[in-house]
């Protein structure tokens, strides 16, 4: 099972539908469910994707120095891939994690799904609640 915040998902299908036709491609993280303000009903250790880091982000330092700012080392456990064309499935072409969300038109709660790395669909969860508030 596979759990995201309601917000993450809809941010998702809404940065998906704003990219249309271009695919849109985004690193997720997970935050682990015990330390919510408010847990959802989940074992504490229960990872649930809460973030995304854009793909634009740090895109000139990226392009001068050739360091990837918009995601930090190691942060990501999963990605989110959005198929314009309306596959939802996972391709050769993504880029894969060990968990890979895939959005389809027409980019709502229907149309988005969970894959693992082999290509496996794994059942996806919205999770009603928010996650604790980060600072920089």
């Amino acid at each position: 099972m596979v759990y995201a915040t309601r917000g993450t998902v809809e941010a998702l299908l809404e940065l998906a539908a704003d990219a249309e036709p271009r695919q849109v491609t985004v690193g997720l993280s997970v935050t682990r469910a015990g330390t919510f303000p408010d847990p959802p009903d989940l074992p504490p250790q229960t990872p649930v994707f809460t973030h995304f880091y854009l793909p634009d982000a740090g895109e000139s330092v990226s392009a001068v120095f050739g360091v990837d700012l918009s995601t930090p080392l190691g942060q990501t456990q999963g990605r989110f891939v959005s198929h314009p064309q309306g596959d939802l499935d996972v391709s050769r072409e993504d880029d894969l994690h060990d968990v890979v969300l895939v959005a389809v038109p027409p980019w709502d709660e229907a149309s988005i799904a969970a894959f693992g790395r082999d290509g496996r669909r794994l059942d996806l969860s919205i999770v009603e609640a928010h996650p604790p508030d980060e600072g920089l």
